[in-house]
């Protein structure tokens, strides 16, 4: 079970660290996909930093595991909105799907921790 733990909290980690950084430099794709949703680039800046530091709290988590869990809790939490947020748009449900499965990794990484 610590395997799938660690693995967990490092596959989310490069995930989000990533995009959570690109939201927050708002670099041109994720300008782009701001205005798709009808968000400022101040929300998305807002998400990208909670995504950068529920990146951190996984990895912090496997030293400290109320850390990590709480930051999967957060990250759970995140992209169950980002799934509503991409239906109630009227994207595709597979365009939501990324999203609702990082949520379920996050749950994954809480219960195993």
């Amino acid at each position: 079970m610590r395997t799938a733990h660690i693995a967990l909290a490092v596959a989310l980690a490069l995930v989000f660290l990533p995009l959570g950084l690109a939201k927050i430099a708002t670099v041109p794709f994720m300008r782009q996909a701001a205005a798709h949703l009808d968000m400022s680039l101040g929300l998305y800046r807002i998400i990208g930093t909670l995504e950068v530091a529920a990146a951190a709290g996984l990895l912090l988590g496997l030293a400290a595991a109320p850390l990590g869990v709480a930051a999967a809790v957060g990250l759970a939490v995140l992209m169950g909105a980002a799934t509503v947020v991409h239906l109630r748009h009227g994207d595709p449900p597979v365009r939501a799907l990324p999203a609702a499965v990082l949520a379920l990794l996050a749950v994954a990484y809480a219960v195993t921790g």
